[in-house]
């Protein structure tokens, strides 16, 4: 539960910081705008994704695997989530605070799968050996 307490309060830092240091913000207000960056994440996920499979089209193995791949880390995402706050009755469990922290999390998993596949949209250095299916930078 510490662990917690400290993931919130960080949270609650980084929002407040991002905006301006208004921490005299509401919390509705608070959950609402982590919410607008998980779906400002989740765009850029979207794009991102969709611009592997059109650079990648041609190449109908990997194009199904990344599909493959995708569904498992969108599950994964979902799960991940769901350790993080297992309580079934959320709001009970972890106050008013629950979506902006829910938000904030999903956000952040969601930033890293948009690295993960950059990788696919920006190359890698010839020589790299263990590439795979990434396409070398011109």
């Amino acid at each position: 539960m510490i662990k917690l307490a400290r993931l919130c309060l960080l949270s609650i830092m980084t929002v407040a910081l991002t905006n301006g240091g208004a921490l005299s913000q509401t919390q509705r207000a608070s959950n609402e705008d982590a919410c607008v960056r998980l779906g400002q994440a989740d765009a850029l996920l979207n794009t991102t994704y969709n611009q592997i499979l059109r650079g990648y089209g041609r190449d109908a193995a990997f194009v199904r695997k990344l599909k493959i791949a995708q569904r498992a880390w969108v599950a994964y995402r979902s799960a991940q989530i769901e350790a993080l706050y297992p309580a079934s009755d959320k709001r009970t469990a972890y106050g008013t605070i629950y979506p902006m922290c829910r938000c904030l999390a999903l956000a952040k998993l969601t930033t890293s799968r948009v690295e993960e596949l950059r990788k696919w949209i920006e190359g890698v250095e010839e020589g790299d050996t263990c590439s795979g299916s990434i396409k070398v930078k011109h």
